[in-house]
């Protein structure tokens, strides 16, 4: 979260019994407590795995440093509109984004990092399964 004071990263703790929609709402809570100035300490530590989004921003990628204690970072683009050549050769549009993950090799490698961008990219391709 970009604060005036600079970046704070806190955690959103147990994400993985989290439905999407309890994330979501975590994180809202967080952004606006952190404006606020009323988090607590103990919500910027634990904290393994981080997303930086730039893509509000009007960037297109980019790649983010991993902050202790987390031991990755996904950089998330901005959605634009771009040709794409599809399965049956077309020239079409589809939106599209960039997503850049930085992963501390002395906790994970690069191919546990390129499955999780492959499992992540066909998550967004098919959202409907989020919410399933």
């Amino acid at each position: 979260i970009a604060l005036e004071e600079g970046l704070i990263v806190p955690a959103i703790a147990n994400c993985e019994s989290k439905t999407l929609a309890e994330i979501a709402r975590a994180s809202t809570d967080l952004g606006k407590r952190a404006q606020e100035g009323r988090l607590h300490e103990s919500e910027y530590s634990g904290g393994t795995f981080s997303i930086s989004n730039l893509g509000t921003l009007d960037v297109d990628s980019f790649f983010a440093i991993i902050l202790p204690p987390q031991s990755a970072v996904l950089a998330v683009g901005s959605v634009k509109k771009r040709p794409i050549i599809d399965d049956n050769d077309q020239i079409v549009v589809r939106q599209m984004m960039n997503a850049n993950l930085s992963a501390d090799h002395r906790i994970s490698d690069g191919a546990e990092g390129a499955r999780f961008l492959q499992a992540l990219k066909a998550l967004l391709e098919n959202p409907v399964s989020l919410v399933m």
